[in-house]
Parts: C-alpha cells; structure tokens; sequence
C-alpha cells in the first residue's frame, strides 16, 4: 500500500507528537508521498513560527526523500468534486485539502489524516488516521 501524508500529520510529527519515522521504516520510505500543496502549507508553518530558520530546517529534514506529487494531474478531479460537493450541499472549502485529496483520489494512494470527517466527502478516497491510533 502506498500513502500520501496530509499536512496534519506532518505537523503532528513535526511537533514531536507522532513517531512517523517508525511507521515509514515500517512500511517503507518508497511508499510515501506528499503533495506539494503540504510543502506550501509546512513551508507557510514555518515562516509564522518564533523561530522561522530552525522550523524551515526541520521541514527541509523531513521532505528529504519523500516523493513529492505535483497537483498538475489532478486538476481536472478537483474541479469535477469541487462543483459535486458544491451541489450536494456539502463543499470542502478549503481548497487545499479538496486538492491534497483529490491527488490521493488520483494517485490511488491512501490519505492519512487526522482530518477524516473533513476529507471523507471525496468520491472513492480511502483514508487512514495513524494520530488517533496512538493516543
């Protein structure tokens, strides 16, 4: 099985909160991904912390070696869910999740997320919550 890591979950690691090196041991590196869309919101994290050079390091530590996933490929699939949810009353309005989603939906991976009740909506998306299974 292969896995894409919502910004959550980076965060949580990051923080000290997840022991997320032993599960990717576990499961192996080459079955990791992230967008690139949780670059951004890791590198913005970063930038509003106290301590801007050190969190940018941290982040730098972390994406090195994951697989990052350009949202290119998934455009057309976020368009089409965004307007779907839009009909069914039901929208993701944050359009960085609906896209960190729908590149999981499109990649076929498995999302891990903290956030189920929030990414749930998207058509065919398989989710995993590795944060609560330790606490």
């Amino acid at each position: 099985m292969q896995y894409i890591l919502d910004t959550s979950i980076c965060v949580f690691y990051l923080r000290g909160k997840l022991d997320l090196v032993s599960l990717i041991r576990e499961k192996g590196r080459n079955n990791f991904f992230i967008s690139e869309i949780t670059v951004v919101e890791l590198r913005f994290g970063a930038e509003n912390s106290d301590n801007p050079e050190k969190a940018h390091k941290a982040v730098d530590d972390f994406i090195n070696g994951l697989s990052i996933i350009p949202i290119f490929g998934s455009i057309k699939l976020y368009a089409k869910e965004k307007v779907r949810l839009r009909k069914i009353g039901k929208p993701i309005n944050d359009e960085f999740d609906l896209l960190i989603g729908v590149t999981a939906v499109e990649n076929n991976l498995i999302l891990v997320t903290d956030n189920v009740n929030h990414f749930d909506r998207i058509n065919a998306i398989k989710i995993e919550n590795w944060y609560q299974r330790q606490h």
